[in-house]
């Protein structure tokens, strides 16, 4: 066998490997698992709580003249209190 076939053949199993690898379905059910409308919204306040924490961050630092910071965390806080109003009306419903 010369160099390149050799060097082809290798090629070409690793080929098949890889595709078997990448287009085998997974038999693992728990990453496919449905997330219900109280698990995002809690995920949707968890991040609007964190981008709160940046923009009086980044205001702190100068980064915002203050009309702008005082627009932005208005809507964030109107968002968060309708995810909050939301939450607490699906937590009550499940009781």
């Amino acid at each position: 066998m010369t160099p390149e076939t050799t060097a082809l053949l290798c090629s070409g199993v690793l080929a098949l490997a890889l595709a078997i690898y990448i287009f085998t379905p997974s038999k693992d059910p728990l990453p496919f698992t449905r997330k219900s409308r109280l698990d995002f919204l809690e995920e949707r306040r968890d991040a609007l709580y964190e981008n709160l924490r940046d923009l009086n961050f980044e205001y702190r630092a100068g980064k915002y003249p203050e009309e702008d910071y005082r627009g932005q965390r208005e809507q964030m806080e109107a968002e968060a209190a309708l995810l909050l109003n939301e939450i607490e009306h699906l937590r009550t419903a499940a009781r």
